[in-house]
């Protein structure tokens, strides 16, 4: 374990024993978001993101450990364990390069080599590599076999013997871990990932033309971006691409290619016209094109894989959580609007609470088309009930439903719309969850409802849904669907832990998602609140059945209660800390109200005088902070971006139009806006700064409200290319600057090219 621990603090340039603490406290049971918050003093102030490194680090290097000693105990039971291959299975960094060095030992089925060695063949193999100027077919002469052998292995004419031979040399050296290692980072140097329309498919139909930047595509295997690499598995999968691992430079026929060059050279031979020199060439292009040219494919196409689900995986992630840490508008009367054509549109209105007060469905469209009726309805339910937002959902006839909103803001005064994202809606909707929160209302409707209180508050919404569901990733169902769902529901731990929570409020879903708690105790704590009214303390927490000291140590900093008996309790500061608050208080001699937002009061303080053994001088600082902002949401302010008028629809828009929108999606090559005309448009990673950037997300997030300037429109193909840069770049001496298109082959663009259209083109199918 100490091993572990060293490598681990050594990953995240930490000592030692903040490593040490972090993997108690997580073994002990404790979560990540309570680790980060209120451990700081044991683990040196690891934060949360360093925390899920180390968690995750520290699960893979164990399944090693693990993996090992069951190496090491196989090999043994073997009798083939030297010290030798012990001091290399024990220093093996990864589990690729431990089963590299197991591949020789582990059981497999019979193989020709492994016939041949039975067979008495390894000797002869053997003399021919040592002593090339032996004569192979005189020396095989002594190795036929008078009959086939009982298991049918038939050695009985020189040529058989010599394919023996072939077998045996080849397969040695395919599994030595060393060759085998030094081909994959070759050619993971140098390599190509080659990929050609499939034979016999036809490259005009819609499903296989989508794939048409990679039917004639190869790029250096180990430079090919996340996004090419899953849509170039992805065509594969479909069979509309064939994709292989290409060499650098292809052989001339009849010649030997780079590969086995090297293999040669790693094993020491070279052809020098000598009797046995034909014989052994045959048994290098054999190793390389029977025995490791699929295997090395295969395992740089599994790297590759892993690498891009990884950056896939991490773009889903930090979009969902700037999708969750989104502005909340907030307790304000919203009316939602599930767009719809033949169906109608669904109409909800929630109070300020995010309760359910009123439902209507509405027939603007198709085939109906009763737009002043429904202006009519929408009018009534706004005066009645207060409305002051409308959130529209983003799906089918959502431009034509936005317009009916726009009508309706000239109707009723004080409006505001917003165009709100529904993936996942429907989900909800037919949830038992949904249908527990809402009984009597129909599916449909439920829509609405989730859309409307979205905009209120995004996190207390969202959590109810599956967060693969919300759909804000590239290529997320061809990624490892369980490193999918780990990586998001840490980040919606995260996100509901960093804001907190109001104990009295929030609902089973919500609660799940704090430290500590689990769905069956989340249901115990609302069934007492129901049963017995709002909590007046977190003390009484240790009420609910179920729910005991350990599990009131982790979430009962997360929770808030507002109005309680203990002001503190509204507040980040742990219910164990609340001593060293007295202390203060004892100090300053007020009481807690005339200290909570006293920043000026609070910052003459000394954290030292208030440490003790137990709470250092960093959880006192962390006090004095929650004091300052009692129950801060960090969360920005709710702001809306505002679309200019006459702007509508894609045909309005022309080159050089600036505008404001608001950040949809973030993927590693660019930035999706949405700027009122119900197709987001592209801005492309080059366009996002005059500097150059090397993620997207180092500028923009999902949710941000930015100014863009119209570059390109491409009506017909409903394609936007944007651009983030509205003033000149800042010119410095003697700069070059250099565009690179990005959507090909990595090459550099031509100069006339245009290069965000190019990208818009590239990336439209994929946003899909």
């Amino acid at each position: 374990m100490q091993k572990i621990i060293r490598q681990i603090a050594a990953e995240l340039r930490v000592q030692d024993r903040q490593v040490l603490a972090a993997v108690e406290l997580l073994d002990g049971g404790a979560t990540v978001p309570f680790v980060a918050r209120y451990r700081k003093e044991a683990t040196g102030g690891l934060d949360d993101i360093q925390l899920r490194e180390l968690e995750a680090r520290l699960g893979y290097l164990r399944d090693l450990e693990d993996r090992r000693e069951a190496v090491l105990k196989s090999v043994d039971e073997q009798g083939k364990l030297t010290p030798e291959l012990r001091a290399a299975i024990e220093a093996a960094p990864t589990k690729q390069e431990l089963e590299d060095l197991y591949l020789p030992f582990k059981p497999k089925r019979r193989t020709k080599g492994q016939v041949a060695r039975e067979a008495g063949m390894e000797p002869l193999a053997d003399a021919l590599f040592a002593n090339p100027l032996l004569v192979p077919a005189d020396e095989a002469a002594a190795y036929v076999k008078a009959a086939r052998g009982e298991n049918g292995e038939d050695f009985t004419t020189v040529a058989a013997v010599l394919d023996g031979v072939r077998d045996i040399l080849s397969e040695r050296w395919a599994e030595d871990a060393s060759l085998v290692q030094s081909l994959r980072e070759w050619l993971w140097a140098d390599g190509l990932l080659r990929s050609r329309l499939a034979a016999g498919k036809d490259a005009n139909l819609p499903d296989n033309a989508k794939f048409r930047d990679y039917f004639e595509y190869e790029e250096p295997i180990g430079r090919v971006p996340s996004h090419r690499a899953l849509a170039v598995f992805r065509g594969r999968a479909l069979e509309v691409l064939e994709a292989r691992l290409a060499l650098p430079v292809d052989p001339e026929p009849g010649q030997p290619s780079i590969a086995e060059g090297r293999i040669a050279l790693h094993v020491g031979w070279s052809h020098q016209k000598r009797p046995a020199d034909d014989l052994l060439r045959k048994c290098v292009a054999w190793a390389w094109k029977v025995k490791l040219s699929l295997s090395t494919e295969r395992d740089l196409f599994t790297r590759l894989r892993e690498d891009a689900e990884k950056v896939a995986i991490k773009v889903f992630a930090d979009n969902l959580r700037d999708l969750l840490l989104a502005a909340p508008a907030g307790p304000r009367v919203v009316m939602g609007l599930d767009p719809g054509i033949r169906t109608g549109v669904k109409v909800a209105v929630v109070d300020a609470t995010g309760k359910l007060v009123e439902t209507a469905t509405i027939y603007p469209h198709e085939p109906r088309r009763d737009w002043d009726g429904s202006l009519h309805t929408l009018a009534l339910l706004c005066r009645k009930h207060g409305v002051n937002l409308i959130a529209i959902g983003n799906g089918t006839a959502s431009r034509e439903t936005d317009k009916l909103a726009a009508d309706l803001m000239k109707r009723v005064d004080g409006l505001t719309r917003v165009v709100v994202s529904e993936a996942g809606a429907s989900v909800y909707s037919a949830s038992e969850y949904a249908s527990q929160e809402m009984p009597d209302v129909d599916v449909s409707l439920r829509g609405a409802a989730s859309i409307a209180r979205r905009l209120q508050d995004p996190l207390a919404e969202l959590v109810k849904i599956d967060p693969k569901s919300i759909g804000v990733g590239q290529y997320q169902h061809d990624v490892n669907q369980g490193d999918l769902a780990r990586a998001l529901d840490a980040v919606v731990e995260d996100c509901v832990n960093s804001v907190g929570v109001d104990l009295n409020t929030a609902s089973v879903p919500l609660l799940a998602r704090v430290s500590g708690l689990s769905p069956s105790v989340a249901r115990a704590v609302v069934r007492w609140r129901e049963s017995h009214g709002a909590f007046r303390s977190r003390q009484q927490l240790l009420d609910v059945g179920g729910l005991g000291p350990k599990t009131f140590e982790q979430s009962a900093g997360f929770l808030r209660i507002r109005g309680g008996e203990n002001p503190l309790d509204m507040t980040g500061v742990h219910p164990e800390t609340y001593p060293v608050v007295e202390k203060i208080l004892a100090q300053v001699g007020r009481p807690v109200t005339e200290l909570m937002g006293r920043a000026e009061m609070l910052r003459t303080l000394k954290p030292e005088l208030f440490a003790n053994e137990k709470f250092g001088v960093i959880t006192v600082k962390d006090i004095l902070g929650e004091l300052e902002k009692p129950g801060r949401d960090p969360r920005p302010d709710f702001q809306v971006a505002r679309f200019n008028d006459g702007v509508e629809d894609i045909a309005d828009l022309q080159p050089g139009m600036v505008l404001e929108g608001t950040v949809s999606n973030v993927a590693a090559f660019g930035a999706f806006v949405d700027v009122g005309v119900h197709q987001d448009g592209l801005v492309h990673v080059s366009q996002l700064a005059h500097k150059f950037v090397n993620d997207a997300r180092e500028v923009v997030k999902a949710g941000a409200i930015v100014k863009v300037k119209v570059l390109e429109v491409d009506a017909a193909r409903k394609r936007i290319s944007l651009t983030m840069k509205l003033g000149d770049a800042p010119v410095r001496g003697g700069e070059s600057r250099n565009r690179f298109e990005g959507a090909g082959r990595g090459q550099r663009a031509p100069a006339s090219q245009p290069l965000p259209t190019a990208m818009a083109g590239a990336f439209a199918k994929l946003r899909k």
